[in-house]
Formats: structure tokens, sequence, C-alpha cells
């Protein structure tokens, strides 16, 4: 659906609906990303015939699946945050989830990030032994 057409069907003429092709363009994702999330029930564009159309309300709701996402986030975990801001109108139970689910990742990064800094001191310490070993041993 063109741009324009999905412009048609807002009821005040503003570039309100987007296609799928615009909307995943827009979103820097591919159509099949779009219908994944669909298919999960993170989004919920409207229909014409069977053309999907894509409001602001789910293009907002993507942008914080896509952010969700590049934070670490499951699905599962970013669903919660979306129910939690349909359910609660002034965010608060959003806003203290969201804060638990932060603490646990910024945990879960920082463990990480030990194991990564162990594993990068063993692998120094055996390559500053194959060094010296090659120098022991001459070029051949």
């Amino acid at each position: 659906m063109s741009r324009r057409r999905a412009e048609a069907l807002s009821p005040d003429g503003e570039s309100e609906f987007l296609g799928i092709q615009e909307a995943a363009r827009e979103l820097g994702v591919t159509m099949r990303t779009l219908r994944f999330y669909e298919d999960k029930g993170l989004i919920g564009p409207q229909r014409v015939g069977t053309t999907r159309i894509y409001s602001r309300r789910e293009m907002g709701r993507m942008q914080l699946i896509l952010r969700g996402k590049r934070l670490g986030f499951t699905i599962r975990e970013i669903a919660e945050f979306l129910d939690l801001y349909e359910a609660d109108p002034e965010h608060k139970e959003q806003v203290k989830l969201l804060i638990e689910r932060v603490s646990d990742r910024i945990g879960e990064l920082r463990q990480q990030r030990k194991a990564i800094d162990q594993t990068m001191d063993e692998l120094r310490r055996i390559e500053a032994e194959a060094r010296s070993w090659l120098k022991d041993h001459g070029p051949e």
C-alpha cells in the first residue's frame, strides 16, 4: 500500500498511517520483522482487506520493542512492559517493573563483562607464552 493510499485512510488527512513497506523502512527493519512481532501479539496493525496499515501508536510500540531488544530484553519481558503501559494510564507499575528489569539486566551485563575480562586475561597470557616460546626456539 502506498503512503498516499494509507494517508487517504486517515480521518484528518495527516500521514497517520503507513503501509508495511513504509513502516519497515522508517523503523529500519524488514517486513518479516513486523509480521513476526504481529504474530507474537506485540503489535496489531489495522487492516484494510489483507493490507496491514500501521498507526503512530503501532510505530511507537515498535520503537519500544526494538529498543527493548537492543537492550537485551526478552520478548516476554517486552510484552510485560507493553501490557503494563496499556493497563496503567499513569505508568507507575510499568516504571517499577522497568527499574527492576533494568537493574537485573545491568547485573547480567556486569557478570558478562567480568567473564569476558577473565577470558581476555587468559588469552593474553596464552599469547605471551606462545610468543615467548617462539622467541626461545628461534624463527623457522
